[in-house]
């Protein structure tokens, strides 16, 4: 028994598989800014709504999309030149 750690069980946990074809189905959309009925749309294989949601949800803690009025955009950069500069607050 472990205590003071607390574990949440999902209903709908998603594979890490699934958190990719997700992420590369973002990073590679037509569209700046697509709604969730596209990203459906989009991926290879069918995903639960509800495991889409949590998947989304955790890109957008993780600071990978940002999600708006008008869709979810793909928001991440792993350029370390412009993590440097950002974290340096200089201008570009």
């Amino acid at each position: 028994m472990t205590k003071g750690i607390q574990v949440s069980i999902l209903e709908h946990a998603p594979t890490l598989n699934t958190v990719i074809m997700v992420e590369e189905a973002l990073k590679n959309a037509k569209n700046s800014a697509v709604k969730v009925a596209e990203i459906k749309r989009m991926l290879p294989k069918q995903v639960n709504h509800n495991t889409l949601k949590t998947i989304l949800s955790y890109l957008e803690e993780s600071n990978k999309i940002a999600v708006s009025l008008k869709g979810i955009t793909w928001i991440h950069n792993p350029n370390q030149n412009l993590r440097r500069a950002i974290a340096r607050g200089m201008e570009l």
